[in-house]
């Protein structure tokens, strides 16, 4: 038993203190009889990005080892509709035992575990969200040696009653704490509620954004993960999610993950942050603690398939609202150290090689000290429509196509868009115009998709059928104009705020 999982919040985990990726099906006995749970939940994501659950009564051992290794079977076709036709539509749902925690909601003992899809060959459902970043994570590994983490950073509006006493100041939210932030304690529950589902927390905080609207407080909250497998990584944002939506309905509170939802306050990101592993060392620095080699050719690749990214984290007319100048979210495709203005950027790492610690509190600097580690670059365009899955997977095969590209070509993608100003200030002008733009709206996001679907297809990553599904639902939209029309109708903005109020 390794000591060190005694303290995770997640109980499984702590219970047989053994990290998740090693879990059996003896284990899931094993915790069920012992901690007297009395139901199984499968959960899975479907085509609309919420996570869906189907429940089990225990009634035996032998039914219990049943469900847990014969798995079920469940309607295709109102889980995927843009994939799966009603005339051929089951599926089998498989646990991943490695998911496994205890609801933290249920008063009722209930252990939950994610699921992934097979067809009725025994085959992975060629539009299964889990197995597809399971195949674009082996082609990255297979072709280039490298481990692919990843984590997020998950924005949302909490909404609430009004109060007057301490205002807080339109726009400048950022950290702030209590009272002039209303809801940081709710955060904290959210937090708590991830982490027992198995979530790697590094932080949460209150977020820029902040206004009133119609009586009612729009409060932004951020929480950020720690870097982890790239499936871990979209695992622990969908059940995130559902956590925060769970706790909030508890509350009669509201939440939103919606991109936008008034013009000229800050919209909600899903921004992603990458890191390259080699031999468990972080080779996104080389031995200079720059970024490495590898890196910027990973780089290259988020450059040239970014437009084609939003096909899967932006999924939504109102995505395109929050792409706008002056709002923190990016417009055109460059990367930049620091640069909140860029699509990539390369974020503080403590690179110095300074123990600030030992300087601040006058102790021996550590001889262990290897901060480097904390280095990554973040995708800054997707947001909370995004299908988490497909955006991964997505990001993973940008990194492989910039990794496999030859490295002169790759090199000089990177030293071309590289950007060192905010691009959106009035004498950038000049440097704006030469960068390539961001679709800007699904429309446009489809027809770049589209153009680059083979990339995408390559190793047997993305497979047809899924393609023409996402072609298929960000047509559907027929959001070419949407801008222009909310431009002259006032009303048009708020009328697609809440129809994708609840996005995601």
């Amino acid at each position: 038993m390794d000591k060190n999982l005694a303290l995770n919040p997640n109980r499984v985990v702590s219970f047989l203190g053994k990290d998740p990726k090693e879990f059996t099906l003896d284990d899931m006995i094993t915790f069920v009889e012992e901690n007297e749970i009395k139901m199984i939940n499968f959960m899975y994501p479907a085509q609309d990005g919420r996570v869906k659950t189907l429940n089990f009564v225990i009634n035996s051992r032998a039914y219990l080892e049943t469900i847990l290794t014969e798995g079920e079977r469940v309607d295709g076709s109102s889980l995927f509709p843009a994939f799966v036709e009603a005339g051929s539509s089951d599926l089998y749902v498989m646990p991943r035992f490695r998911t496994a925690f205890v609801d933290p909601f249920s008063e009722i003992p209930t252990l939950c575990l994610l699921c992934s899809f097979f067809d009725k060959d025994g085959e992975p459902f060629d539009a299964d969200p889990s197995q597809l970043l399971t195949r674009a994570n082996r082609a990255l590994h297979a072709s280039t040696g490298l481990d692919f983490e990843a984590m997020g950073e998950l924005e949302y509006y909490v909404v609430a009653p009004e109060k007057p006493l301490y205002p807080a100041v339109d726009q400048h939210n950022y950290h702030e704490s209590e009272p002039f932030a209303k809801l940081n304690e709710f955060r904290k529950e959210c937090m708590m509620g991830i982490a027992q589902t198995g979530g790697q927390i590094k932080y949460g905080h209150s977020e820029v954004g902040n206004f009133t609207l119609n009586g009612k407080v729009y409060e932004q909250n951020e929480v950020e993960f720690l870097p982890c497998s790239v499936d871990t990584a979209a695992d622990q944002l969908l059940l995130a999610k559902w956590v925060i939506r769970k706790l909030a309905f508890e509350y009669e509170l509201d939440v939103t993950f919606a991109p936008k939802i008034i013009v000229g306050e800050a919209g909600s990101g899903l921004h992603i942050h990458m890191r390259l592993i080699k031999d468990g060392t972080n080779a996104t620095l080389g031995a200079d603690r720059q970024l490495s080699c590898e890196a910027r050719r990973a780089m290259a690749g988020l450059m040239k398939l970014a437009p084609a990214i939003t096909a899967f984290g932006n999924k939504n007319p109102t995505s395109y609202f929050r792409l706008v100048p002056h709002q923190e979210a990016p417009t055109n495709v460059c990367w930049g150290d620091c640069n909140r203005s860029a699509l990539v950027r390369v974020p503080l790492g403590w690179t110095s090689g300074k123990d600030m610690c030992a300087v601040l509190n006058n102790e021996a600097p550590r001889k262990d000290f290897h901060p480097e580690l904390k280095q990554t670059f973040e995708m800054r365009s997707p947001d909370a429509s995004a299908d988490i899955y497909q955006l991964m997977a997505g990001l993973c095969v940008a990194c492989r196509i910039g990794l496999e590209m030859p490295e002169e070509e790759a090199l000089k993608i990177t030293a071309e868009k590289y950007v060192d100003m905010d691009i959106h200030k009035s004498e950038n002008t000049e440097r704006l115009a030469a960068l390539d733009a961001l679709p800007t709206c699904c429309s446009e996001s489809a027809n770049c998709l589209e153009e680059q679907r083979k990339v995408f297809e390559q190793a047997d990553v993305f497979r047809p059928r899924m393609i023409d599904g996402i072609l298929q639902q960000l047509r559907s939209f027929n959001d070419a104009h949407l801008h222009e029309q909310a431009d002259a109708d006032k009303g048009l903005m708020e009328s697609l705020v809440k129809q994708y109020f609840y996005c995601g």
